[in-house]
């Protein structure tokens, strides 16, 4: 005897996997195109090495097969120097040190500027190089400010201090004198020595603008230069120097009464040390 009814849902088993892993397609794709760019950037690398090689061995043999054509095209055949008054060419050739037959391009241009600043009368020296074949080194010379008189000796010195040359016992009245100058000093070309020449020469160059003539300056003591001209001694202290000069100016006019040409009953000297106050001394 059946019994009617519906029919029994077939067993339930394990469910198949209707969708795609999409999370695990990309990180596949990432993985294989990381490889693709690992591989690229690997051959990119040695093709760049390789061509560096190359290049370097290309440069190995240009230059060891055009280094005498490149010596030839650059070597040194003319030395023009300009600017120089009291260095002679050839000594300034000299100082350059240059071999014969050297190229442009194995000259050190700094090396060439040391040397021949070293001369005493140059004051700076630039070097150029002129393709193909010229080196050319402009001057600028020291200029002569003043002789200085050291040990009975004279010598001829820049505004800076610096000595350009040894005059001996010849002189140049047309430049002012600096005296009481220490020898050993000035020879080894001491800075303290210098300032005291640069500070003499300031000293004459600012009393010039006022008197004529030859003006002396002693500066045996550096704190107290004494300016001398006309027969008239100024006395000046170390620091402000062109302060006290300006008072002097200031008065000058005052003093018209009295002669200031340093002879018999005229003014002797000036004292400019003291503060608000100078000290005029006659002669007797």
């Amino acid at each position: 005897m059946r019994f009617l009814g519906r029919k029994r849902p077939p067993p339930v088993g394990p469910r198949k996997n209707q969708w795609k892993d999409s999370q695990g397609e990309r990180a596949a794709k990432e993985a294989s195109r990381a490889k693709r760019t690992s591989r690229k950037t690997l051959a990119q690398w040695v093709g760049l090495a390789i061509g560096t090689g190359l290049v370097a061995w290309v440069v190995v043999m240009v230059v060891r097969y055009s280094g005498p054509a490149l010596q030839t095209l650059l070597e040194i055949k003319t030395i023009t120097i300009e600017g120089n008054h009291h260095v002679e060419k050839q000594k300034v050739i000299e100082l350059a040190k240059l071999k014969p037959g050297i190229g442009l391009h194995h000259i050190a241009t700094r090396v060439i500027k040391e040397q021949v600043e070293s001369h005493p009368w140059v004051k700076e020296a630039e070097v150029t190089r002129v393709p193909f074949h010229e080196l050319r080194i402009f001057l600028v010379e020291r200029i002569p400010a003043a002789v200085v008189r050291a040990d009975s000796q004279n010598f001829l010195a820049d505004s800076a201090g610096h000595v350009l040359t040894r005059l001996g016992q010849t002189d140049d009245d047309a430049l002012p004198l600096v005296t009481g100058i220490d020898p050993k000093g000035l020879l080894e070309g001491a800075e303290s020595v210098r300032q005291v020449i640069a500070s003499g020469i300031g000293l004459a160059k600012l009393v010039g603008q006022t008197f004529e003539g030859r003006l002396q300056v002693s500066a045996e003591n550096p704190s107290n230069l004494v300016a001398l001209i006309q027969g008239v001694r100024f006395q000046f202290r170390e620091e402000a120097v062109g302060e006290q000069w300006e008072r002097f100016r200031r008065v000058k006019p005052s003093l018209k009464t009295l002669n200031l040409d340093g002879h018999r009953h005229g003014v002797k000297e000036v004292d400019l040390r003291y503060e608000n106050r100078i000290v005029v001394r006659e002669g007797g």
